[in-house]
């Protein structure tokens, strides 16, 4: 299974591609897109663009994006969840089953701790992908929100092939 991780933002939107095979996961590859333009519109375009361009080189089986939280400030919220919707639409577009992911699952599943702070995540991240170069926070974000997804669809799997044998 091929995991593309999002981790939304309106500036950077950070990604990472993982491949999945049991419990075995491995890099294949990270970026952070960044939005180029004057007006809230054309920034959305550039970062659709880019994103889908990372969807059609990398060609994921699934996509894993995380849940905006609400803050104090709601019009950062806002466009920040208009950045999301860029994210949701595009493995959308492309047929993608897509898990979404509050920050605190991601953070226990990949450090063990809900509360886990940036730098520790991006050391877990490390630690289970050797040899990988992280082009940045939200990158690393990014990939520790694939390797989440593939945590989890793994062991739905196996509820959904244990449930098919127990109806046979």
């Amino acid at each position: 299974m091929r995991v593309l991780g999002i981790d939304p933002g309106l500036r950077n939107m950070g990604w990472g591609v993982i491949d999945a095979d049991g419990s075995k996961m491995s890099h294949v590859a990270n970026g952070v897109c960044h939005s180029v333009g004057q007006d809230l519109a054309a920034r959305l375009l550039s970062l659709h663009e880019q994103l889908t361009d990372v969807v059609a080189r990398f060609l994921p089986d699934h996509a894993a994006i995380e849940q905006t939280f609400v803050n104090k400030d709601g019009a950062g919220t806002l466009k920040l969840g208009q950045a999301r919707g860029i994210a949701l639409l595009v493995p959308a577009q492309a047929g993608l089953h897509i898990g979404e992911y509050a920050p605190n699952k991601v953070k226990k599943t990949v450090v063990g701790v809900g509360h886990a702070e940036k730098h520790q995540v991006e050391h877990m991240v490390k630690l289970q992908l050797p040899g990988v170069k992280i082009a940045g926070a939200d990158a690393a974000d990014a990939l520790a929100i694939a390797m989440c997804h593939a945590h989890y669809a793994r062991a739905g799997a196996g509820y959904a092939e244990a449930l098919k044998r127990a109806q046979a």
